[in-house]
Formats: structure tokens, C-alpha cells, sequence
């Protein structure tokens, strides 16, 4: 049996504009299109498992994104930090097939 979401998605005309660019750019990361896509079909009305199933992902990710958008709006969407220990080594750079640290 599906759960309606108390967190209910209206997007102002900048909001949709932004996230429909998001959606819509080939270049950007998969995160930031899906997630896009995840409130742009929720300002829609659809239930979390539809858009789960249209996107191809879990109902608890789209539950996720659709809180996180009501809650902190276009900022919620952005990557926050993450736990753990920092990393030891620095990034490589790969210049002319050797890798060199930055």
C-alpha cells in the first residue's frame, strides 16, 4: 500500500527553471540530474514509488531528496559533508599518461 509523503513540493517559477536546466544538462553529474528530476516530479504530485519507479531508483532515495528539498529548499540539493576520516593522500593529476600529485 503506498504512503502519500507529508512533505508536499511547490516550486516558485526560478525554482522550476533552475532545477528543468539541471535536468536537462548531459554534462552535469548524475546526481544533480536525478535529484532535479526527483523534485520536479514531485511539484508534479506523484507518489514516491512512481517517480522511483520512472527514475529507476529506491523509494527511501526519492523520499530522501523530496524531504531534503522542503526542508532546505534548492540548498538541500547540494552535496553536504561527509563523515569519516580525511583522506591521507592528495588527489592525482594525470598528465601525459604519468600521474603526478596536485
Amino acid at each position: 500500500m503506498p504512503r502519500d509523503s507529508p512533505y508536499r513540493v511547490e516550486l516558485t517559477p526560478h525554482e522550476r527553471g533552475i532545477l528543468e536546466g539541471r535536468a536537462r544538462k548531459y554534462a552535469s553529474p548524475y546526481r544533480e540530474v536525478i535529484r532535479a528530476k526527483i523534485v520536479l516530479l514531485a511539484a508534479e504530485g506523484l507518489a514516491n514509488e512512481i517517480i522511483a519507479a520512472r527514475l529507476d531508483t529506491t523509494r527511501q532515495i526519492v523520499s530522501k531528496w523530496r524531504k531534503r528539498f522542503c526542508l532546505s529548499r534548492l540548498p538541500g540539493l547540494e552535496e553536504g559533508l561527509r563523515g569519516g576520516r580525511p583522506a591521507r593522500f592528495p588527489p592525482l593529476r594525470t598528465t601525459g599518461g604519468q600521474r603526478t600529485p596536485v
